[in-house]
């Protein structure tokens, strides 16, 4: 069974990963904090981590049967994360961003021929006067979009983002168990 890799990043959403995170490990799965440095990573609201390996160390994972991307205020994508990002796209790996985190793979290049959704919409980026690095013609207003290997998030969404992975898997195989557990988060049962 691969890893899932998690991509950590100064001043990141972290709630916005771990509820996914607890329940691919819940369910069996090993996850792997990466970064560009091996160094301690504090993310938006000051909590603390520290990655296992760095990316360029990553790339050389044989088994690894995904990666997962938070969103966050810092969003560089260096070569080696494209590299990776690319690599696991080839191989038919899970790809997984929530909120701002999907601008990583529209810098890869990989949203072109995917439906997907980001918190950062057209309106917003041109707002915020930033660049818009994504094909808006695949631009979804939903939640959560899965196409194929691709599963994107807008932020508030991370219960039914997590909830998603987990049935990517088939950890969760109904609708009904899957409606179960995003009900169960959300503190509705």
């Amino acid at each position: 069974m691969g890893k899932i890799l998690c991509f950590v990043y100064n001043e990141m959403a972290d709630f916005e990963m771990t509820l996914a995170t607890h329940l691919l490990g819940m369910f069996g799965k090993e996850i792997a904090l990466i970064a560009y440095e091996k160094e301690v990573i504090t993310s938006k609201p000051g909590v603390t981590y520290f990655p296992g390996m760095t990316v360029q160390e990553a790339l050389s994972l044989e088994e690894v049967d995904g990666i997962l991307i938070p969103g966050g205020w810092n969003r560089i994508l260096k070569d080696e994360l494209k590299e990776l990002l690319l690599k696991l796209h080839s191989e038919g790996k899970l790809l997984a961003s929530i909120c701002a985190g999907p601008e990583y793979f529209a810098k890869a290049g990989i949203l072109k021929d995917y439906k997907y959704t980001t918190t950062l919409t057209e309106e917003f980026l041109k707002q915020q006067g930033l660049e818009d690095s994504f094909p808006r013609e695949n631009y979804v207003k939903e939640a959560v979009v899965r196409d194929r290997n691709l599963i994107t998030a807008v932020g508030n969404a991370f219960v039914d983002f997590g909830v998603e992975l987990a049935c990517y898997f088939e950890y969760i195989k109904s609708e009904a168990d899957k409606q179960e557990y995003a009900k169960h988060y959300k503190g509705l049962l």
